[in-house]
């Protein structure tokens, strides 16, 4: 018997099937996600040291899903595999940078993939070209690049979905899951685990290595991480706080030096004794007088070429006056405070130019690696590659106290105490002032006893926060990475 109804209800359910066929045409069959490639996967030979080593290239994505079991996003990585080798002894290492909102291709094409930027690239980044990598970390590990939601070629299904993914612990737990898919997908959770981060990178890293542990049941190896920002109580407020006005004076005295070729460990180290004692303890206490006050100005300028003038008017607190102190010669990098660059609005007192080193780097490195990832790994994205998406930085939520009370102090504790074996190698360049290698020294060096000497090391390199575009520098870097692997590597 058919049942009656009225022509409202009629109506109302005609609007709901048309909201819900509204709601159809407007799901994505992939949505952005469609114009992704398929993985791609190629083989190459790379010689180093007179050793031919064949490896295997993988460049594609790793799907992510909701609660629900709807895929969320699918995350870029290119690995590098070396072909012949034991799954269970060969090391692997997962790479990602920072930002928040960096892709990996700074240390993929800068530092450990197999192939490199020319030793030009610092001083002329238009005319950059590739050239196959004679420090590549090949010879002692594997490596698994990884950009996170947002970067790269990195997406989620729905565009405003992307902010779901932008804060400390979704970022650590996204990559966290990455990495254990990988590692179960090529059979690799018998292989030595390593991770590799820079700057902001260098702070996931760690975070990284305790959802792994905590969430993945997935236990890290070592630890290396690039200029990383680990504090950030120590690191803003230069132009007002002592101590982190004294953790950022060697970095801009290691500038000086190699601006006037003049540089010596000796001489770098009495400028971090003159840091913490006499230059903190004047610009703790009241401010100096008289022929004290025209000694100690003198002192902080002949370290830092910033003129007298200017630390006088600071009362020592020199801030970001660095960034001028060139003059005539030009302005300096915070990324690099030795590298000098022609300031484009020199009658203007602000800082209204780009940043020489970051912003000359992205704009060359970018375009590098989509031809690299077109003509030698077989990736044909038809999405646009984000190598630095500056809006994550803006909306990044940090955990309660924000960036000022971010730091990695206490799960580097946690993880060192729980993981015995794990060692974490810190590098730095020795005129960065974006993240001054003196605080990741202070906060080494006021870790309590946790097992054997030097879990934590850091090294110093010539250079800024991307020291290894430096040949010198990278070959240095990548031989100490070499003896720092072969340590864990070794019963």
């Amino acid at each position: 018997m058919l049942r009656r109804i009225s022509f409202r209800s009629f109506l109302a359910g005609l609007v709901v099937l048309l909201l819900i066929a509204a709601a159809q045409a407007q799901q994505p069959a992939g949505g952005v996600l469609a114009l992704l490639p398929d993985d791609s996967v190629t083989h190459h030979t790379l010689t180093l040291g007179g050793r031919a080593l064949a490896y295997t290239a993988t460049a594609g994505t790793i799907p992510l899903f909701d609660r629900n079991g709807e895929r969320s996003a699918a995350v870029f990585y290119t690995a590098y595999v070396l072909d012949d080798a034991s799954a269970e002894t060969r090391p692997v290492t997962f790479v990602f940078n920072g930002g928040p909102g960096a892709a990996s291709a700074y240390l993929q094409l800068g530092l450990a993939g197999p192939r490199v930027v020319g030793p030009d690239f610092a001083r002329d980044p238009a005319n950059a070209r590739l050239q196959d990598n004679p420090d590549a970390w090949l010879a002692f590990t594997d490596l698994v690049f990884i950009d996170p939601v947002g970067t790269g070629w990195s997406r989620t299904v729905w565009a405003d979905k992307s902010e779901d993914f932008w804060s400390e612990r979704a970022d650590a737990q996204s990559l966290a899951k990455i990495i254990a898919l990988y590692l179960a997908q090529n059979r690799r959770s018998g292989s030595p685990k390593f991770i590799l981060g820079e700057s902001y990178g260098g702070y996931r890293s760690v975070k990284v290595a305790r959802a792994l542990q905590r969430e993945q049941g997935v236990l890290v190896n070592g630890i290396v991480m690039v200029s990383p920002f680990v504090e950030g109580r120590l690191m803003f407020g230069a132009g007002r706080f002592a101590l982190v006005a004294a953790l950022r004076l060697p970095s801009l005295a290691a500038a000086e030096l190699d601006r006037r070729d003049a540089f010596t460990p000796e001489a770098l180290a009495a400028a971090e004794r003159f840091a913490l004692t006499d230059y903190l303890t004047t610009l703790a206490g009241r401010p100096p007088e008289g022929e004290a006050a025209d000694a100690f100005y003198a002192r902080v300028a002949q370290l830092t070429g910033v003129s007298t003038d200017v630390v006088a008017r600071s009362r020592g607190f020199i801030g970001d006056a660095y960034l001028d102190r060139a003059g005539a010669d030009g302005v300096a990098s915070a990324y690099d405070a030795a590298f000098l660059s022609p300031d484009p609005f020199p009658d203007s007192a602000a800082d209204d130019g780009p940043d020489p080193v970051l912003d000359g780097y992205t704009q060359t490195l970018g375009g590098l690696f989509v031809g690299h990832a077109h003509d030698a790994l077989g990736y044909k994205s038809l999405l646009t590659f984000n190598l630095l998406n500056r809006e994550i930085a803006r909306k990044w939520k940090w955990q309660a106290g924000g960036i000022l009370l971010a730091s990695v102090d206490s799960d580097l504790r946690e993880l060192l105490a729980l993981n015995p074996d794990l060692d974490v190698l810190v590098a730095h360049g020795r005129s960065d002032i974006v993240t001054p290698y003196s605080v990741s020294r202070y906060l080494i060096d006021h870790l309590p006893p946790l097992g054997r000497e030097e879990r934590v090391a850091i090294r110093l390199y010539k250079g800024g926060h991307m020291f290894y575009f430096d040949g010198s520098s990278r070959s240095a870097f990548t031989a100490d990475a070499a003896a720092f692997y072969h340590s864990q590597a070794s019963p």
